[in-house]
């Protein structure tokens, strides 16, 4: 009876863990090979309150339950695993690494303890390979694990590095021949993009000639910018862009009183682009300053609206 209102508890309790782009969903909770009739009843009572608290999100306490079940079996991988989990939920990630390498070090094997190493790692901005921890990665199984974990995270790269370094398998030899698959289908992928892209440039001068002058831009062409964007001011005269391109250029040539003049009349036709009112701002504050204006400068200066 104990066995079966454990087991029901637990499906009850369990959920998929989610933590961001890194981390997939489980669809088993691990803490089910937990095999109830080895332990006491102080361990199964600590361990499900701790998945219950986990559950209702009250992680200090999930963790303390847990960490009783440790001072009764101290080797106990699932435990540490488990916290591993709840830490990482809690955004502890440093400690939730400590525990995720103490389960992986007694079950090397173990796709869901490498996972949530790996997680652990990713979410403090790092990854395995740039850290130096003391686990068996000559073991061929974990580098299989490791290179499936890339793969499900759609990093092809580091998956078939890891699988070049591993001994051939019936297992490296398909989860290559998938990685090598879901490349192409994203190489493909991003041509239909590309090719969308280059259609609406086509059929939409208007940007087309941004991606021309932005170019340019780049590149510190400023008389070819000059001219092209006057070109355009001429041809659109109602897009406030090609002014202001217009008038950053003069600016960048030093003709500062026609890059005002151009900028100025920019403003007229701006609705609510913030963000590229305060890049034409910016040039007025610019031309005015190469021109010892300081009290327009400091009023354009004013006008330039933070977080844009």
């Amino acid at each position: 009876m104990k066995l079966m209102y454990a087991i029901v508890l637990l499906s009850l309790l369990a959920f998929p863990f989610s933590g961001g782009a890194q981390v997939r969903e489980m669809d088993i909770d691990e803490s089910a090979e937990v095999f109830l009739e080895d332990y006491s009843d102080a361990f199964q009572e600590h361990f499900f309150e701790a998945l219950k608290q986990k559950g209702i999100e009250n992680y200090d306490k999930a963790i303390n339950l847990l960490l009783e079940c440790k001072l009764i079996d101290a080797t106990n991988s699932v435990v540490d695993h488990e916290l591993a989990k709840v830490y990482l939920v809690d955004k502890q990630y440093a400690m939730a690494q400590d525990y995720a390498i103490s389960a992986l070090l007694s079950e090397p094997e173990n796709l869901w303890y490498l996972d949530t190493l790996v997680t652990a790692i990713q979410m403090q901005g790092s990854s395995l390979d740039q850290m130096d921890i003391n686990i068996p990665l000559e073991n061929d199984k974990l580098r299989e694990n490791l290179a499936l974990i890339y793969f499900k995270q759609k990093n092809y790269e580091k998956a078939l590095t890891i699988l070049s370094s591993t001994k051939n398998s019936t297992f490296t030899k398909d989860l290559t021949a998938k990685i090598k698959d879901s490349i192409s289908k994203y190489e493909v992928q991003e041509e239909k993009e590309e090719l969308v892209i280059d259609e609406e440039k086509r059929t939409n001068p208007i940007e087309e000639l941004k991606g021309q002058l932005a170019d340019l831009m780049i590149k510190n062409e400023y008389t070819k910018l000059a001219e092209l964007s006057e070109e355009a001011m001429e041809d659109f005269p109602s897009q406030p862009y090609f002014y202001y391109q217009n008038g950053y250029a003069l600016n960048k040539l030093g003709n500062h009183k026609a890059a005002i003049e151009v900028l100025e009349a920019a403003l007229d036709y701006m609705l609510d682009d913030i963000p590229l009112v305060n890049k034409i701002y910016q040039e007025l504050v610019d031309a005015h300053t190469a021109l010892n204006n300081s009290s327009k400068a400091n009023m354009y200066l004013r006008m330039i609206k933070p977080g844009f």
